[in-house]
């Protein structure tokens, strides 16, 4: 009982919305994870059909498919439904899942045989529609953005935003704070990309704006130059 209230705490204290631990106790992430729990039992236990069936339950009361296979560490916590967790993805303690997020899996060809899913450290946070794909390692404290895209590895820390994701720079005061709701902060961000092409952008108007700041002058030496040459004539 003890373990059980530590968790609804945990999870209390990462949603404002949550005003008791019995109002936790209702949430479909709370739930999908004791179904996961009994069926990653099951699942090590070589009992694979029941594994199924108390997954494919959870899955239709909460809208949440967490393979009976994947690893989940302590205090985890699926903020609202639409997740997917595939069978080789594991996940360590404290971390954080919003809606519509996927760990998937692709060719396990170039990582570890027979690992198709992404493995998420401490303390991480998935903004919701973000897709973590591939035998990748998403390191401790890191951040991915919403509708994110990441397939490669992230560093400890990082903040990843964009599609394909990439590192951006936060403040020092956003990347100091425990926990950030969505996995980055609500003031304005922008994709790296568009970053550097709003950044060209903006050099090609100041070199427009030289261009025509010396065209008059020019124009005006062509003239001179044609007159000269007609009185030269």
């Amino acid at each position: 009982m003890t373990a059980l209230f530590a968790y609804l705490d945990a999870v209390k204290a990462r949603d404002p919305a949550a005003r008791s631990r019995w109002e936790v106790m209702l949430y479909p992430g709370v739930w999908a994870l004791g179904f996961h729990r009994i069926a990653h039992a099951l699942y090590n236990a070589r009992l694979f059909l029941l594994a199924r069936v108390v997954n494919h339950t959870g899955r239709f009361l909460t809208a949440i498919d967490i393979h009976p296979g994947a690893k989940i560490g302590r205090e985890f916590f699926i903020d609202h439904g639409f997740v997917v967790i595939g069978e080789t993805a594991e996940i360590g303690d404290g971390v954080t899942i919003y809606q519509c997020v996927t760990l998937g899996g692709t060719d396990p060809a170039n990582g570890i045989p027979g690992k198709r899913h992404p493995t998420i450290a401490d303390g991480v946070i998935i903004g919701s529609g973000a897709q973590v794909l591939g035998p990748i390692l998403v390191g401790t404290r890191a951040r991915i953005g919403a509708n994110a895209v990441v397939t490669r590895d992230v560093p400890e820390g990082a903040t990843m935003v964009g599609i394909p994701a990439k590192s951006t720079l936060v403040d020092a005061g956003d990347y100091a704070r425990k926990f950030v709701p969505y996995g980055t902060p609500c003031s304005q961000r922008f994709d790296p990309e568009t970053q550097k092409l709003e950044i060209l952008r903006c050099e090609v108007e100041t070199l427009r704006a030289r261009l025509d700041a010396l065209a008059p002058h020019e124009a005006g030496v062509d003239a001179a130059d044609a007159m000269t040459r007609q009185n030269q004539g």
